[in-house]
């Protein structure tokens, strides 16, 4: 593993700087106090004093981790679900310390991770498939955070569902990626043809949408995520969500979901950390649900970390599909998801399916 290990980092990117935030609550184990422990009454033989200490160790590890939690994130909705996790961080309110990177891609999380600079990521579920692979099964995918956050959108009129699409023009982004391959698998089970019946032209960044829609007097039609679509409505008066493409994707029926991103760790951590990823995973679970019932103030909280504007993460919440899938609900439906992405193209998700400890804490 070592010799893997440092296999990877030759080869890494080089990682910029990124800022981190975090605060630690400490917390001593049940019926102790801090302080010295050293008992100057009663010494006990060697021996005795080796065992104690054996035990005493053995203890404070089933009880108290104080390790730091090195957490990066996207400017998204799989980031939006930590927003009240951190917040309480920040406060000296959570049972984890956490230290935490925000980045705009991808690319500038993997090679920090690769190298063992941070311990979790939440990223695109089948990137999380192609770690797996490239590391040779040194990851865990602890969670699903969030399902799909794509919509079809149209100044127009023209679109109600899918099979509407047949002889238009898409924007999009995400090409080669999981936003394309959701697209094509949608399209192929209305029975479209996504290389002839439809003509998708890809743009880089949703901003780029944004603004031809805002600017084009013709109507434009074009598939964007969340909160880029609520973006878009603030900017273009006419603007209106035509098909919610998880919708769709429940409506084929299965096992299956429409899975956009979710949260892996380093295998080698969570190992090591098995009482504290717990802890960590209990309170990311109630942050998640409290960004789905809390809407007002996980807003602010969204804002706080600098991923949009208040106003806007209050309209865009509602509609993020931010959840938690852990254990045998997220194999069923990640796994499904990936076998999806696989039979369309294996490259997407790193060359082969991963196998059964890719899925934390069903090894």
């Amino acid at each position: 593993m070592k010799k893997f290990w440092a296999v990877l980092v030759s080869v890494a990117l080089c990682v910029s700087m990124m800022a981190g935030c975090g605060v630690k609550q400490e917390a001593q184990p049940d019926g102790m106090e801090p302080g010295n422990t050293q008992d100057d009454v009663f010494m006990p033989d060697a021996q005795e004093q080796t065992d104690r200490e054996e035990l005493s160790a053995d203890t404070q590890d089933q009880t108290a981790d104080d390790t730091v939690i090195r957490v990066g994130g996207l400017k998204g909705p799989t980031s939006m679900g930590l927003a009240k996790l951190l917040h309480d961080a920040a406060s000296h309110e959570a049972a984890c310390e956490i230290d935490y990177t925000l980045a705009a891609a991808a690319d500038e999380l993997t090679p920090a991770f690769i190298q063992g600079n941070l311990d979790m990521i939440a990223v695109p579920s089948n990137l999380a498939s192609v770690l797996y692979n490239k590391t040779e099964g040194a990851v865990r995918v602890l969670a699903v955070n969030t399902l799909g956050v794509t919509y079809i959108v149209e100044t127009g009129d023209a679109v109600r569902q899918i099979e509407d699409l047949k002889g238009k023009t898409i924007y999009a982004t995400g090409q080669g990626a999981t936003p394309e391959y959701t697209l094509r698998y949608l399209l192929q089970q209305k029975g479209l043809d996504p290389d002839a019946d439809v003509t998708i032209e890809w743009k880089s960044e949703p901003t780029e949408i944004v603004s031809l829609m805002a600017s084009d007097s013709k109507e434009v039609i074009a598939m964007l995520p969340q909160p880029f679509v609520t973006v878009a409505q603030s900017k273009v008066d006419n603007l209106r969500v035509a098909v919610d493409m998880n919708e769709q994707w429940e409506a084929l029926g299965g096992d299956s979901a429409l899975i956009t991103g979710v949260l892996v760790a380093r295998a080698d951590f969570a190992d090591e950390h098995p009482a504290l990823v717990s802890t960590f995973l209990e309170e990311y679970q109630a942050s998640i649900s409290f960004a789905n019932s809390q809407v007002e103030e996980a807003a602010v909280m969204v804002e706080e970390l600098d991923i949009v504007k208040a106003d806007i993460a209050r309209k865009a919440l509602p509609n993020c599909n931010i959840t938690f899938l852990a254990g045998e609900e997220m194999k069923t439906a990640l796994g499904g998801f990936l076998q999806v992405l696989y039979e369309q193209n294996p490259a997407s998700v790193g060359g082969a399916l991963p196998a059964d400890d890719f899925y934390y804490g069903l090894q």
